[in-house]
């Protein structure tokens, strides 16, 4: 009978060792996946309007829209309500709300250039501090409670998205690549969105952690509330400003200190061990237009890499698959060859690892330019991955982009045990802490992995999970062949699918996913040739 591997073996396989800064939850924190904005929003609304007095809200994001309604109505619309404007009338009735967001990212990393995604947190952190309860008799009520975090490398950002709640003393956390704003609201088959002539979907994915694990997440928040809060005083004196004026971007009288943090009861999680994991690079904070140089104590001289050792553990670990979604497959100025991943995915395809990575088929509007995106393997990947394998290796590596779809998930999947899910995009950007960033990881003896591979692959395919449909998509073997035909095993049509009915109960309403080409030199010939 073949080995069945138990928790233990899971952990020491598929994570790296715990430690004191980066302890291993086990079968005591509930880890829930969150596929796409619609329900992580609903949830969040939820969250906010049961807040009470001694209750809690912790968000630190990378945008925020103050003008957000969380249940996808708009100005206009009958009960539109902006998310500020709850939590505006939760902090009036006694609960502690604190945001922070980020003002360091290039090229307006500066702390005294307030241009870019900068800007507009600046912005949103003036709306937010000014807004008055319309169900309370009250002035502003958050008017000291969002800071703008601008520490950090030069070239970094503080990329960490994060939402903390306490209800009577009981935590629920997210983590993942979700922020505050409209253009997250969407579900599949991503329909509700356009870009210009365009139609266009937003992917994304979250984790509901309860449990210490949950507890692990609000001590990140107060690591950055704490650091945020200690900065010193910065003004943005540029034009751009509404009103012109000089305006000193943190509040001096902004609370340094949280509640104390109350302790959690476990969330019995049978089978499953989470980790939280960080990524910071040694945070430099200028005090004078001098450049004179600060490291915070809480940050280690080397800083801190966890989200990379995650991620190159399971990636090292893999004996069947690594399934990959993120936005950008490349890498990005700020990052660190010693850091980067390829290595990895390149000695997976060596053992017969099967590397699936599915990336975007229209670009993220906030990089600017052309969204299209050719469907061509990136170039990192072709000199990193492809180039150094042999013919027969390179056939263990597949990728694709979902036609009008931003594919903005950070998430990867190992073999049907292991999930992380967080904002880390995968360049070394992010894995050495360039952009400071936070994910949650999970191994388990349980169904939970199987079952987010069944829905996200069913998802991309376009395809309803129906009791007849469920069987192929849950067996792996039969699923990979999803990917490349020849992944399909012996006996299965070669139309698998490929065609309606096969298998069984196959039938997609579109057809979405694209292989990407080697080149675009490739991509040429293809179509010349048709």
């Amino acid at each position: 009978m073949p080995h069945v591997p138990s928790l233990t073996d899971l952990i020491d396989r598929y994570l790296p060792p715990a430690t004191e800064a980066c302890p291993t939850f086990t079968e005591n924190s509930r880890f829930e996946p969150i596929i796409d904005g619609v329900t992580y929003f609903t949830e969040l609304a939820g969250h906010m309007e049961a807040l009470g007095p001694g209750d809690a809200v912790y968000i630190a994001g990378y945008q925020a829209d103050p003008h957000l309604d969380l249940t996808g109505r708009v100005a206009g619309d009958a009960g539109y309500r902006p998310f500020t404007d709850v939590l505006a009338e939760k902090a009036a009735d006694g609960a502690d709300v604190r945001i922070v967001l980020s003002a360091a990212e290039y090229p307006g990393a500066g702390p005294w250039l307030p241009i870019g995604p900068f800007l507009a947190n600046t912005l949103a952190a003036r709306v937010i501090r000014a807004w008055k309860p319309s169900t309370r008799e009250s002035g502003p009520t958050l008017e000291n409670r969002v800071l703008l975090d601008w520490s950090g490398p030069v070239l970094g950002s503080n990329h960490q998205k994060l939402v903390v709640f306490s209800h009577d003393g009981v935590l629920t956390a997210y983590v993942g690549g979700l922020d505050l704003s409209p253009s997250r609201f969407d579900h599949s088959p991503h329909r509700r969105l356009r870009l210009g002539e365009h139609r266009w979907g937003w992917h994304d994915a979250a984790a509901r952690l309860h449990g210490p694990a949950a507890a692990r997440v609000r001590e990140t928040f107060q690591f950055r509330w704490q650091n945020t809060a200690a900065l010193p005083p910065r003004f943005a004196t540029t034009s751009l400003l509404s009103s012109g004026e000089r305006t000193v971007l943190n509040p001096p009288d902004s609370p340094v200190e949280l509640p104390p943090a109350p302790e959690q009861p476990e969330h019995p999680a049978e089978g499953t061990a989470v980790q939280v994991v960080r990524s910071y690079r040694p945070w430099s904070l200028y005090r004078h237009r001098g450049w004179r140089r600060m490291r915070r104590a809480n940050v280690v001289r080397a800083g801190i890499q966890e989200i990379y050792h995650a991620m190159a553990t399971a990636i090292g670990a893999a004996q069947k698959y690594i399934y990959l979604e993120d936005q950008y497959f490349h890498e990005a100025p700020g990052g660190d060859p010693r850091f980067q991943l390829y290595g990895g995915l390149r000695s997976a395809a060596r053992r017969g690892v099967k590397v699936i990575l599915i990336g975007s088929g229209r670009k993220d509007p906030a990089d600017g330019g052309d969204s299209t995106v050719r469907p061509v393997i990136t170039r990192d990947l072709r000199r990193r991955v492809l180039d150094r394998l042999p013919p027969a290796d390179r056939r263990n590596v597949v990728m694709y982009r979902i036609d009008n779809l931003t594919v903005h998930t950070k998430l990867m999947l190992v073999d049907d045990v292991f999930a992380s899910i967080g904002s880390a995009n995968f360049f070394s950007r992010s894995m050495v802490g360039t952009d400071s960033e936070i994910t949650s990881t999970l191994v388990t003896t349980g169904d939970l992995v199987r079952d987010l591979r069944v829905r996200l692959w069913a998802e991309h395919l376009r395809a309803p999970v129906t009791e007849q449909l469920v069987p192929a998509l849950t067996d792996l073997d039969t699923a990979l062949g999803i990917w490349r035909r020849e992944w399909l095993p012996t006996g299965h049509p070669p139309q698998t699918w490929r065609r309606h009915g096969l298998p069984a109960g196959f039938a997609p309403a579109e057809w979405a996913l694209t292989p990407a080409r080697y080149s675009a030199a490739v991509l040429r010939r293809e179509r010349w040739r048709h």
